[in-house]
């Protein structure tokens, strides 16, 4: 999976190097996974204007304007979250493309709904914003590169 993501991360930089796109990223569940492999890529500065890794719910709100209310009654692992953390990470950076990811990577974690491997993607860009719910079966580190790898895949497939 590593190599997969190696590779559309520099299919990606070129992509958006050549359409002039940029990019931040908001990721919690991946710990800065996305923005690590954007970063590895020669040439990425010209795409990856930032991005930060809002771990806790207090970080989503103060750095990201995620509504409490959002969290309190959907929770930090949902729909509403992940698009409110696309808008808050592309409007913070003034890019083209807002990515976003929050999930149960595991072991723990679990909610009810929500089992390990449970991942939602946001992602804003100037025609609106959008998310997809994945179902991942890995191990921790297996669940952070997958949501890794469908960020990635998302992002060419809009650009």
């Amino acid at each position: 999976m590593e190599s997969d993501c190696a590779a559309l991360a520099e299919q990606l930089v070129a992509k958006f190097r050549d359409k002039k796109y940029t990019l931040a990223s908001a990721e919690s569940c991946t710990g800065g996974l996305i923005s690590h492999l954007v970063t590895n890529i020669p040439g990425s500065s010209e795409v990856l204007i930032g991005g930060c890794v809002a771990y806790s719910n207090a970080a989503k709100e103060s750095l990201l304007a995620v509504p409490g209310e959002v969290i309190e009654n959907a929770g930090a692992v949902s729909e509403p979250c992940v698009l409110a953390m696309a808008q808050g990470v592309r409007k913070r950076f003034d890019c083209d493309f807002g990515i976003a990811v929050s999930g149960i990577a595991g072991p723990g974690g679990a909610r009810e709904g929500k089992p390990v491997g449970t991942v939602w993607l946001g992602l804003a860009q100037e025609q609106g914003v959008d998310a997809r719910l994945f179902h991942f079966e890995h191990d921790r580190q297996g669940n952070k590169w997958a949501s890794a790898l469908e960020a990635l895949k998302w992002l060419l497939e809009v650009s």
